[in-house]
């Protein structure tokens, strides 16, 4: 239950940062593209890299850690389904090549 309750604490931390990013992009590069999705799915990739290689290495991180960080926050913070739906609304408007 503890890990649970960590990962849903870390998944909100990383849906919040998500929106912030998003927030952020759209007012500094516009909207006519998806930016802040861009930019949260790319990092959180990397981070989400960086957070495995550290945990497989000889660093010590609880597993409790891995998981709110990995499920949780890069969860949050990376998005299959805003990228689907951004993507779709563009095919939608018949804006094909920014989709």
């Amino acid at each position: 239950m503890r890990q649970f309750l960590w990962i849903c604490f870390g998944g909100a931390l990383g849906t919040g940062a998500r929106h912030a990013v998003g927030l952020w992009m759209q007012r500094a590069l516009g909207g006519a593209f998806p930016w802040g999705t861009l930019t949260v799915n790319v990092a959180g990739s990397f981070l989400l890299g960086a957070i495995a290689e550290v945990a497989s290495s000889g660093e010590r991180m609880s597993p409790t850690l891995r998981l709110a960080l990995t499920t949780g926050v890069m969860g949050g913070f990376t998005t299959y389904s805003t990228f689907n739906h951004e993507t779709l609304r563009h095919f939608q408007s018949g804006a094909i090549g920014t989709a």
